[in-house]
């Protein structure tokens, strides 16, 4: 590890991060901090909500939040949730857009000579502002940033975006293949060398089958298929549910978000309310258990009817350090993680019967079950945070020399 003083200052930027200790929201962002935080000197520029502090250190990172709305309590696109399924929830939302931008440029320019390089987190709104400064910078696509919204003049920011980037990193070959077919056509080859595949990674320490804790659900003799996710049209849990009628087995949904009384209601029009158990939002502390409790996780993943679909599928890995067999949608990038038959099984999108057959055969039979468990350590220590963080500091090494 390098001295703190003579280490390079990275500045990461993100629209995703906990709020608080023990927030339910996605971290992936802070676990690759900490793990960056062995060689550089790294801080978090992220929104303000009104649950947050300012500025405060979480699990050793610091953390500075920028306010962009005079109302703080009106600050409320980016949390719970994401932005784009944050305006979807509530129209009027989309008026606090140009805010977000304009207050992520004006917290920019404050910090312009404080650091060596900035990583941005997503192409909106982050890599679009970045590109406005002279700052070296890398930017990560994640998903629906880089599958939608790439109407003018939206695509032709994200062009400009890449261009200036000295780095352009993906979570999965899918979305390299997706962010290459907006760039020109004469320039696409060129471009694709500065596009390379560098998934988030997995606390491989924090998720272990040891955490299982028999009858958590008090599901008697019945076994457990567990979701955990963004209640959102991507993520596909209609289809788990409608295959839930044809599995003898208890569905734990783990998860808050726009869809949550739709799918309550069609569970109990599918008169599954005896099957189906939603358990709300649970934090990071709470996972562990929960994971390793279940008998088989399902990731039903779609692509959404804007194109948005899954980037990578971290859940999925988490589930794999938990010993727990893995069922999903060849969608986005989970084929990327799963190999079916190998490591787990894979069924098309928006297929609920093939989807109840893959998680019965996953349940009953106990020697394929083994094989697709035995596997899985092998995907899980590929995807560590120690493995991630080594190859996001060489990327980031090049630029700081």
């Amino acid at each position: 590890m390098k001295n703190s003083v003579s280490r390079k200052k990275l500045l990461i930027t993100a629209s995703t991060l906990p709020r608080y200790a023990g927030d339910t929201e996605p971290r992936f962002v802070l676990d690759l901090a900490k793990e960056l935080s062995k060689y550089y000197n790294v801080t978090i520029l992220s929104p303000a909500a009104p649950e947050a502090k300012c500025i405060e250190v979480l699990e050793g990172v610091r953390i500075e939040r920028y306010h962009y709305f005079p109302i703080h309590s009106l600050e409320t696109l980016c949390y719970p949730g994401a932005i784009v399924p944050r305006i979807r929830e509530k129209k009027l939302r989309a008026l606090l857009v140009p805010f977000l931008f304009s207050g992520l440029l004006a917290a920019l320019w404050k910090r312009r000579n404080d650091y060596d390089m900035v990583y941005a987190n997503w192409f909106i709104p982050q890599g679009i502002v970045q590109c406005l400064f002279k700052t070296p910078y890398v930017i990560t696509g994640h998903g629906g940033d880089v599958t939608s919204l790439n109407m003018k003049p939206i695509s032709t920011m994200k062009i400009k975006a890449v261009k200036k980037a000295s780095y352009v990193t993906v979570v999965s070959h899918r979305l390299k293949d997706e962010l290459l077919r907006i760039m020109p056509k004469g320039e696409q080859q060129e471009l694709s060398k500065k596009i390379c595949v560098a998934p988030m990674g997995c606390d491989i320490m924090r998720f272990s089958p040891k955490y299982r804790v028999n009858q958590l659900w008090k599901q008697g003799d019945r076994k457990v298929i567990l979701f955990v996710g963004r209640l959102a049209e991507k993520k596909g849990v209609r289809y788990l549910i409608e295959a839930m009628k044809w599995v003898d087995a208890q569905l734990v949904i783990v998860g808050i978000g726009p869809l949550q009384d739709e799918l309550k209601r069609m569970t109990k029009s599918l008169l599954l309310d005896d099957k189906v158990v939603f358990e709300g939002a649970k934090n990071h502390d709470e996972l562990p258990a929960i994971y390793a409790s279940a008998d088989v996780f399902v990731a039903p993943s779609v692509t959404a009817k804007d194109n948005d679909k899954e980037g990578f599928g971290l859940v999925i890995l988490e589930a794999m350090a938990s010993g727990l067999p893995v069922v999903a949608s060849r969608s986005g990038g989970i084929v990327e993680i799963i190999e079916d038959g190998v490591n787990g099984s894979l069924v098309e999108e928006k297929n609920a019967k093939e989807l109840s057959a893959a998680i019965n055969r996953m349940l009953e039979d106990t020697e394929y079950r083994e094989i697709c468990k035995k596997n899985m350590s092998v995907t899980v220590e590929r995807y560590s945070y120690e493995n991630v963080g080594k190859k996001y500091r060489d990327i980031f090494d090049t630029i700081m020399k």
